[in-house]
């Protein structure tokens, strides 16, 4: 086809949306490539022409991954402006283009490449993919006026198909390439969720499990998050960030504290995404308008130097009522690019599954209040004793709402003796609770003003929880303790209880190892033991539950151990201090602690 055959170019065909992404599916730039140079040598054989090109064009430029006959140094750029370009005037008709002697051509006289090339004569025939868009051109070039005939004209348009084959495998290709991927990233982001489900059920405590939950999301899901979380009055009460670049881990965190330290910005970033109440998503960001709305500016010299590009921001929505309480903000880097639909919808779940996760940390957290709110109005009031320091703890369990049957009690007796119990009521739930408090009362009332060792009434008591139906296992230590006129005795019944301990005042420990009797509440015994000690002013006496010396992995005796290594020397410290001492080295925090401290005057 002549030049005067040539439809009117319309400009609008380079920067058709699908021609380009069949493009930049293709991955080829400013670089030579062996197919398409081997094409090209051919044509400058076959046709008998200096210049021989395949060319591709972008929205702004021509790349040449074929070439023979350019002069340096565009042979070794492969690639010119747009304006230099012959092949467009082809790709923009999306047919043959054949011009006999350029300076004759009205359109193609003054052109830079006629000038600067010496491209005399033109012809060249469009590349396209399966659907049809021209992506670029096979083009041969004379520094002479030339009559092209049909037989060269036929050799061009054979191996501009052989060229277009050659690109349609390679589109097809990368379009299975990215079904693939896209594939395994949704396999991923499953996966992902999978994680994040785990991770935020695994803990009640909601800072750590939105600090996790950002960590996850970094690299996963984008270069670096940030999560942040308000209060329903609008107050800022977790702001965390994470990057995946452990070198950025310091930067990451600084920025977090910057922005918790700054409650304007980031309530204003939660109330955009209330107003906005959708997924907001950017391609790119704007630093300058960010300073301009973000103070301090650090937090966005940070984000600067840890990779400020795309980015999508997704709200945190507590199921009840819908409420957005918070975002989860994901920022890539330049490098990574921007995100997809798959990613919006992905970071949506995770926004969601995070609200259900702080509704269920809130509804806990106030279960968790009430229990132990209940739980300390059943234990009760230590007496002031002269001669005798009282010191009591109660340390909840870190799993449940804290409801246990744990107990501790301590009263004085009509004769001055002083009662002192520590129990374990089996069980972690109200019933427990319920059934501890009844214990503790029928100890109290079936004890008092009774001249019985330990021994009787434990054995009484055990008759009793049968005797009412009470349904309660339990292990108890009930010990008696007297004055006399050089120190004091001590008598006491164990059932199944871990044994008492005596700090003395000269740092010396030991464990009042008896033999075992069973627990209160299994099989009635008309006898229990009652145990003999004398002890001297100064010394400590220790009552606790299991929860401070069992654990999963080890003996009792393992843990006995631990709490006489933390107690020796230890006979000058205050009674306050050794019972922090020792709740601080309970290493299982499934079961709750009662722990009875007597210091003897």
């Amino acid at each position: 086809m002549l030049r005067g055959d040539l439809v009117e170019a319309t400009g609008g065909v380079l920067v058709d949306p699908e021609r380009l992404r069949a493009v930049r599916r293709l991955g080829l730039g400013a670089r030579g490539d062996a197919a398409f140079d081997r094409i090209a040598v051919l044509v400058e054989r076959l046709v008998d022409v200096p210049v021989a090109l395949v060319t591709v064009l972008e929205d702004d430029r021509q790349y040449l991954p074929g070439q023979v006959g350019l002069p340096e140094p565009l042979a070794e750029a492969r690639e010119m402006p747009l304006r230099h370009s012959l092949s467009r005037h082809v790709v923009e008709a999306g047919q043959l283009l054949v011009v006999p002697d350029t300076q004759a051509d009205p359109l193609m006289r003054d052109h830079p490449a006629v000038h600067e090339l010496g491209a005399r004569a033109f012809a060249g025939v469009p590349l396209t993919d399966s659907d049809g868009h021209v992506l670029g051109t096979l083009s041969v070039m004379d520094r002479e006026p030339r009559a092209w005939t049909h037989s060269e004209i036929a050799v061009l348009v054979e191996l501009g198909e052989v060229c277009s084959s050659e690109l349609r495998l390679r589109i097809a290709r990368e379009i299975a390439d990215e079904a693939r991927r896209r594939a395994e990233s949704a396999h991923d982001q499953l996966s992902l969720l999978g994680e994040v489900t785990e991770t935020l059920s695994a803990t009640m405590d909601i800072d750590e499990a939105l600090g996790r939950l950002g960590r996850m999301a970094a690299g996963r899901l984008a270069d670096w998050c940030v999560v942040a979380l308000a209060e329903p009055s609008g107050t800022v009460r977790h702001v965390s960030a994470a990057h995946h670049d452990p070198a950025y881990a310091k930067e990451a965190e600084r920025l977090a504290q910057l922005a918790a330290a700054a409650p304007r910005e980031m309530k204003s970033l939660v109330a955009a995404m209330q107003r906005a109440a959708l997924p907001i998503r950017a391609d790119s960001a704007d630093p300058a308008s960010l300073r301009a709305r973000i103070s301090p500016g650090e937090i966005v010299e940070i984000a600067e130097r840890i990779g400020l590009g795309a980015y999508l921001i997704a709200p945190i929505t507590a199921p009840v009522g819908r409420r957005i309480v918070g975002v989860v903000m994901l920022v890539n880097g330049p490098a990574r690019g921007a995100f997809g639909e798959a990613e919006e919808q992905t970071a949506v779940e995770i926004g969601r599954r995070a609200g259900l996760a702080v509704d269920n940390s809130r509804l806990y957290g106030r279960q968790r209040h009430v229990a132990e709110v209940l739980q300390h109005s059943m234990l009760p009031r230590l007496p002031e004793i002269p001669g005798v320091e009282l010191h009591a703890r109660y340390l909840p369990a870190q799993v449940g709402t804290a409801v246990g049957g744990d107990w501790y009690d301590a009263f004085v007796q009509p004769d001055g003796s002083v009662m002192l119990a520590v129990g374990d009521v089996s069980g972690h739930d109200i019933e427990a609770a319920a059934t501890m408090g009844q214990v503790r009362n029928l100890v109290r009332g079936d004890a008092y003003g009774r001249d019985d060792e330990p021994g009787p009434l434990l054995a009484q008591l055990d008759r009793a929880l049968h005797g009412l139906g009470m349904p309660a296992a339990a292990t108890a230590v009930l010990a008696r303790l007297r004055r006399d006129d050089d120190g004091y005795e001590v008598t006491f019944s164990n059932a199944g209880h871990p044994p008492p301990v005596l700090l003395r005042p000269d740092g010396d420990v030991e464990v009042w190892w008896e033999t075992p009797e069973p627990l209160l509440g299994l099989v009635p015994r008309d006898e229990r033991s009652t145990h003999r000690r004398r002890v001297q002013p100064g010394s400590t006496l220790l009552l606790y539950t299991d929860g401070l010396v069992e654990h999963p992995a080890q003996l009792i005796d393992d843990g006995v151990g631990r709490v006489l290594r933390e107690l020796q020397g230890s006979g000058a410290v205050p009674i306050e201090e050794l019972c922090t001492r020792l709740l601080d080295t309970a290493t299982r925090r499934d079961d709750d602690i009662a722990l009875l401290a007597i210091r003897l005057r």
